[in-house]
């Protein structure tokens, strides 16, 4: 045990947390004032629910043994369930801090990565229907792609690809299962006929500097120590949010003639998307060269709802979906044997298991996302009355405002 690395990962624990709030606050300033608080919940439900179905049986799924599937280890087993054996040790996963401190890290992941997906589904989607939604599909979905990736699966043994702090299993995933719910849900009232506008630019702004913030517990943090390795995915982390920010202006400015402060935050979290999984294996060179791509990629495909006439109503297919593929991918061009710390280098070769990666992961996120919304919209219905759309549904669902004028 090393209470260094143990104070640095309670401390990245909390960091991560943090994000989700800042996602909450970051989609809540997007959506007009009368969905604000609906965006909001449907955010914080994730703190709850998925807290619930990952003690119980997730974290064991994830990082419990192994069961195969024509020789590929595809789930783990309930020998962890309720986290009823795991002590005050460090037995189970023989890092330098305690078990239980590993599990509260990876819960946070799995707390963020549903919550990614509700941007997309904004101002429609009925409460019940998302919590359901976000239980069933933290244990389906997010548990089988942790475990592929982390927790000794098939993607990390035998298609040995690699994800530093989540680019596959945190914004590849959310990303396919937004596009699937989407499908399911279809296009807001009104969407394309009339200007559907922010209601609080300040708050989305404040959404992504916690973001930001966060997000340094969330890739340095998954060094799993306080040490080199750590302080490399800190500086990468920032060198790419920087860049993909100022790229993402510079190409607004050229495109529509005006930067504006919803581009600045957009293209800071399109950088973190994308160094995400390259964070700890790349320099700050390939950083800056991972952010600039995120920062045109992910603006040009902005465009694609447009195209494809499919309403992704905060832009998570085009920031994390996009982001989390090219993050993936160049990975598996731009890794040096120094910094991944003699785990592999940078080749076609490992492009090819990162492409590879990438397909499985976005694959398996959309098809059973899309079974399972199916599933609720013809047991329960998913999206909320015309009516309850219209009036906005935070009196429709919640009883409540966000802004009330005083008399």
């Amino acid at each position: 045990m090393d209470s260094g690395n143990t104070a640095w990962m309670l401390t990245s624990c909390a960091l991560v947390l943090f994000m989700t709030p800042g996602l909450a606050f970051f989609y809540a300033g997007m959506v007009r004032a009368k969905n604000a608080l609906g965006m909001l919940m449907k955010n914080y439900i994730a703190m709850g629910i998925v807290t619930i179905t990952w003690v119980l049986v997730g974290a064991s799924l994830t990082f419990s043994g192994g069961n195969e599937i024509a020789g590929l280890n595809v789930i783990g087993n309930l020998d962890l369930w309720g986290l009823r054996d795991l002590g005050l040790t460090n037995e189970h996963f023989g890092l330098s801090y305690p078990d239980n401190v590993q599990m509260m890290f990876q819960l946070m992941f799995a707390i963020i990565t549903p919550a990614l997906i509700s941007g997309a589904i904004a101002e429609r989607m009925k409460f019940s229907a998302w919590a359901i939604f976000i239980a069933i599909w933290s244990v389906l979905v997010y548990v089988p792609m942790a475990h592929w990736v982390w927790g000794g699966g098939f993607i990390a043994t035998d298609v040995r690809a690699f994800d530093f702090a989540g680019g596959l299993v945190v914004h590849i995933n959310a990303g396919a299962a937004a596009l699937a719910l989407i499908f399911v849900l279809g296009r807001r009232y009104g969407w394309r006929q009339q200007a559907i506008r922010p209601h609080s630019l300040p708050l989305t702004i404040l959404g992504a500097g916690m973001l930001w913030f966060g997000w340094f517990g969330f890739n340095a943090g998954s060094a799993f120590a306080a040490n080199e390795f750590a302080g490399n995915a800190f500086l990468t982390t920032q060198v790419a949010a920087g860049v993909a920010a100022t790229v993402w202006v510079i190409a607004e400015l050229v495109v529509h003639g005006k930067p504006t402060t919803l581009g600045f935050a957009s293209g800071a979290v399109a950088g973190l998307v994308a160094i995400t999984p390259a964070a700890g294996f790349v320099g700050p060179l390939a950083a800056m060269l991972i952010g600039a791509s995120a920062g045109i990629a992910c603006f040009a495909a902005l465009r694609l709802k447009f195209m494809f006439n499919f309403d992704d109503s905060l832009d998570v297919v085009a920031v994390h979906l996009i982001g989390g593929i090219i993050g993936a991918l160049l990975t598996g061009l731009l890794a040096e044997m120094s910094y991944s710390g003699g785990l592999f280098e940078g080749s076609l070769e490992q492009l090819g298991r990162q492409a590879l990666s990438v397909v499985i992961a976005l694959a398996y996120s959309f098809i059973v996302s899309f079974i399972l919304a199916k599933a609720l919209d013809m047991t329960m219905g998913i999206r909320v009355s015309e009516e309850e759309e219209r009036g906005g549904l935070d009196l429709a669902l919640h009883e409540e405002q966000s802004y009330v004028m005083a008399e």
